[in-house]
C-alpha cells in the first residue's frame, strides 16, 4: 500500500482509513473471502496506533463488508457484491488461493512493501545503497556501447556469446576453468535458483542447506515439492559430520551452501571445510549449488577459492552475480556446471523467458571488458569497510550488554543475537511503526528467533545511527516491563 492517512485532515484517521479500505473492497481490487492484513501490520504501513485500525475495521464489519474469524482472521463478505455491484463480480480468491506457487510469509511480504515507503530506515536491507551504486561508470559503459553495434534482438539460449567469454575469463583469475558453452546468463542468482528447482529436481527430494539459510526466506524450492533440510554451522561453515543422518535418499539430495560471506550470518568457510565439503561430495555422490554472489565483497582479504575451482568431478554448479557489487538492477547472474546441465537449464529458460535482456547483458560485457570493474570494487571495498566500522562501533555503543554479533570479514551483513527475553517479532512491528526496517533471523529459520540481520550497506551513516539508537531504546523498553 503507497497510501498513508493526511494528518492535516479535519477528518478523523480512523475515517479516512475506513473510507480507503472500503475503496479496496467496492472496486474489486479485495477479493471475496479475501483475508485483509493484519491489524498490526494495518498499523505499522499506515502510520497510526492499532486502535485507530480496531476502529476503522468495526465500522466496516458493521455495514456488512468484513466479518472476523475466530483464529482465521478478518475477510471480505462474498455476499456484499450482490449490494455494492451491478452484477456479481468474480472471485478472483479462488484463482489465487488455487495457484501452485506458495506466497511469501506474512513478515517476508511487509519487508518488501516497507522497503519502498518513504523515510524508512532500512537496517537489515541486503543491496547496496544508492550512493555505492557506480552510476557515473555506468554512464561511461553506455557510451561506450553507444558507438556499438548493438543486438536488439535475443541472445543465444545460453546468452551473449560476449559475456559469456568475459564471464570465463574472470572465473579463470580464481581457479574455475570454465568454457563459455558451460556458462548460462541468467536474470540473477535469483531466476538460477529457480531453474534448478524446476529443471533438475523432482517433488520429494530434498535440499541440505545451512542453518540459518537465505532458502528459508523463499518458497521457490517448497513450491516445487522440495524439502529444505538444515545442518547446524560453527565458525568455518557448515558442519558436515552428520549429514549421513540428515540425508534422506542418496538418490534425491543436493547442498545448497553459500561458502563466502554467508547470509545471514556473514561466516566464511575455511579452506579445511571447502576441501572437506568437495571430497565428501565426491565420495557421496552429492551435488552441491555454490552461491557465490558475495565473494568479490570481501574487506580484510580474499576469500579461500571456491568449491568450484576444487571440483575435478562436475559435481558443483556455481552461481555468480552482478547484483550484489554492480547493479541489483540489471539483472545479471551466470550458472556453471557440466554441460548437460547447463544445456537442460538454457532450454527451460528459454521456455520462460526467451533469454535475458540482451541490452543488460551488452552492459554486463562492457564491465568485463576494461578495468571498469576492478577499479569499482576497489572503491566499494573502502566504502564497506568503513560503513562496518561505523556499524560496529554504533552495536557496542548501544547494544552492548543487550546483544551479541560478531565482526563480519566481508559481505553486508552483521548477524545480531538479542537478550533472550526480548521477543523479536514484537520488535519487529514496534520499530516498524516507529520507521524502522528489521529482518528478523526467524525469516531464514525458524529457530533464530533471537537474531536479527543487520545490514551496513544500505542505510545511510546518519540512519545507521539514528535507527541503532532508536533500535536499542526499544530493545531497553522491553526489557524493564
Amino acid at each position: 500500500m503507497d497510501w498513508r492517512p493526511d494528518r492535516s485532515s479535519r477528518e478523523p484517521l480512523h475515517r479516512q482509513i475506513e473510507h480507503y479500505l472500503k475503496q479496496k473492497i467496492i472496486s474489486g481490487e479485495w477479493a471475496p473471502g479475501m483475508r485483509i492484513p493484519p491489524q498490526r501490520q494495518l498499523a505499522g504501513l499506515f502510520g497510526v496506533n492499532r486502535s485507530t485500525i480496531v476502529t476503522a475495521v468495526e465500522e466496516l464489519i458493521a455495514q456488512g463488508l468484513l466479518e472476523g474469524n475466530a483464529g482465521g482472521g478478518t475477510r471480505v463478505v462474498s455476499t456484499v457484491w450482490d449490494l455494492l455491484a451491478s452484477k456479481p463480480m468474480l472471485n478472483w480468491h479462488n484463482y489465487i488461493a488455487a495457484g501452485t506457487q506458495q506466497p511469501n510469509s506474512q513478515i517476508v511480504q511487509m519487508i518488501n512493501q516497507a522497503e519502498f515507503r518513504p523515510g524508512i530506515i532500512r537496517l537489515g536491507t541486503g543491496e547496496l545503497s544508492p550512493e555505492l551504486l557506480p552510476a557515473k561508470r555506468m554512464q561511461d559503459v553506455l557510451a561506450a556501447l553507444s558507438i556499438r553495434a548493438l543486438t536488439l534482438g535475443y541472445e543465444e539460449a545460453k546468452g551473449s556469446p560476449r559475456l559469456r567469454e568475459a564471464i570465463s575469463e574472470r572465473m579463470a583469475r580464481i581457479g574455475i576453468e570454465a568454457a563459455p558453452s558451460s556458462i548460462l546468463v541468467v536474470s540473477g542468482a535469483l531466476q538460477a535458483l529457480q531453474l534448478i528447482s524446476i529443471g533438475l529436481l523432482e517433488p520429494g527430494s530434498s535440499i541440505l542447506v545451512e542453518s540459518p539459510s537465505y532458502l528459508n526466506s523463499l518458497h521457490l524450492f517448497q513450491t516445487a515439492g522440495v524439502r529444505l533440510n538444515g545442518l547446524p554451522m560453527d565458525s568455518e561453515g557448515i558442519v558436515l559430520k552428520d549429514l549421513a543422518r540428515h540425508r534422506q535418499n542418496a538418490r534425491d539430495s543436493i547442498m545448497y551452501t553459500i561458502p563466502s560471506y554467508h547470509n545471514p550470518t556473514g561466516i566464511v568457510m575455511s579452506e579445511a571445510r571447502r576441501s572437506e565439503l568437495v571430497t565428501l561430495s565426491e565420495r557421496e555422490r552429492l551435488p552441491v549449488i555454490e552461491d557465490d554472489v558475495y565473494r568479490d565483497l570481501w574487506l580484510d582479504e580474499p576469500p579461500p577459492l571456491p568449491l568450484k575451482a576444487r571440483d575435478a568431478a562436475g559435481n558443483v554448479l556455481y552461481i555468480g552475480s552482478f547484483s550484489k557489487s554492480v547493479s541489483p538492477g540489471l539483472r545479471i547472474g551466470w550458472i556453471i556446471g557440466p554441460h548437460s546441465v547447463v544445456d537442460r537449464l538454457a532450454d527451460i529458460k528459454m521456455q520462460t523467458d526467451y533469454g535475458s535482456s540482451s541490452f543488460s547483458q551488452a552492459i554486463a560485457a562492457e564491465w568485463f571488458a576494461s578495468t571498469r570493474y576492478d577499479d569499482h570494487l576497489a572503491e566499494l571495498r573502502a566504502a564497506l569497510h568503513e560503513r562496518r566500522a561505523c556499524m560496529l562501533e554504533l552495536l557496542d555503543r548501544y547494544l552492548t550488554g543487550i546483544a551479541e554479533w560478531t565482526k563480519p570479514s566481508g559481505g553486508f551483513y552483521v548477524w545480531v543475537r538479542l537478550h533472550p527475553q526480548v521477543s523479536v517479532a514484537r520488535l519487529f512491528e514496534e520499530a516498524l511503526q516507529s520507521g524502522i526496517l528489521l529482518n528478523p533471523g526467524s525469516i531464514y529459520d525458524r529457530s533464530m528467533g533471537s537474531y536479527l540481520r543487520m545490514s551496513y550497506a544500505y542505510a545511510t551513516f546518519p540512519e545507521l545511527a539514528e535507527g541503532i539508537e532508536r533500535l536499542a531504546g526499544l530493545i531497553r523498553t522491553q526489557l524493564q516491563a
